[in-house]
């Protein structure tokens, strides 16, 4: 390491992402997977769109079983 460093030029926070922007990967077991890549047609965008609808309505399911 050098004994000193020029930060003259530097950006604070140029990197910095907000914790609610920071989106966690998900891993699927793998005959999940395969059964949800098959139901979209592969292992595209496709994919995480339909994992979306079907957490959607299972969030839903589980608030009209709540009441």
């Amino acid at each position: 390491m050098k004994d000193e460093y020029d930060f003259s030029n530097a950006e604070q926070g140029k990197f910095y992402v907000p914790a609610e922007d920071i989106q966690i990967p998900i891993y699927l077991d793998k005959d999940i997977a395969q059964y949800l890549n098959q139901q979209c047609g592969g292992p595209t965008d496709g994919l995480q769109a339909l994992v979306n609808d079907l957490l959607r309505k299972d969030i839903e399911i589980a608030k009209r079983v709540a009441l």
